[in-house]
């Protein structure tokens, strides 16, 4: 039985068995099904295609399904999102993760596949590509580092944690630099009185 077939589901799990079991079972229900192994991943994948519903695991390595699902309710609110783990029990998730559902890891998949359906069923909209570049962050320097260079920190927009970024007082007003977590590229602005001060 084919149940909404232009649903797409981003599964996110360190594990490749899972990922692929998964993946294999979404995709003879009808679901367009890509996998990622972790949080930084999954984000890549969403860069390039924004899928209707997200299946993760929370606990993985690099960035954990926590930490993944806390960026996709911020970043993209419309994506529904299923918390999966084995280390919860039952149909509730831990607090304060913000997923619309949760699935006990070894448990029958016919409840996934319930939930999935259930999920996506009145969600039924066109898959959202790739969004058009995006404005600079504009932020101000933060002074000098211990080696006495100009730096700012920048928070990156895709996983949402920040880094220090060395600049030059004659660079030009927009900047490019990469995530240092996740490697996306990232526009940046300098307000300029901060470096004259």
């Amino acid at each position: 039985m084919m149940h909404n077939p232009k649903a797409g589901i981003l599964i996110v799990d360190d594990q490749p068995l899972i990922r692929v079991c998964l993946s294999e079972i979404l995709t003879e229900s009808g679901y367009a099904v890509r996998d990622a192994p972790d949080g930084f991943s999954a984000l890549a994948e969403i860069r390039d295609e924004i899928p209707d519903l997200i299946v993760s695991d929370l606990n993985m390595p690099n960035m954990s399904g926590f930490e993944l699902l806390s960026v996709v309710r911020r970043r993209f609110p419309s994506i529904r999102a299923i918390a999966m783990s084995s280390a919860f029990a039952g149909v509730e998730f831990p607090q304060g993760v913000p997923a619309d559902a949760f699935y006990e890891k070894g448990s029958p998949t016919g409840s996934l596949l319930a939930v999935v359906e259930d999920i996506t069923r009145p969600r039924q909209s066109p898959l959202i590509h790739r969004p058009r570049s995006l404005a600079p962050i504009w932020i101000p320097t933060n002074g000098h580092n211990t080696s006495g260079e100009l730096y700012v920190t920048i928070s990156c927009p895709e996983c949402l944690r920040a880094f220090p970024q060395v600049i030059d007082r004659s660079a030009s007003a927009t900047l490019e630099t990469r995530c240092a977590w996740c490697c996306i590229p990232i526009h940046y602005a300098i307000v300029r009185a901060a470096i004259a001060a």
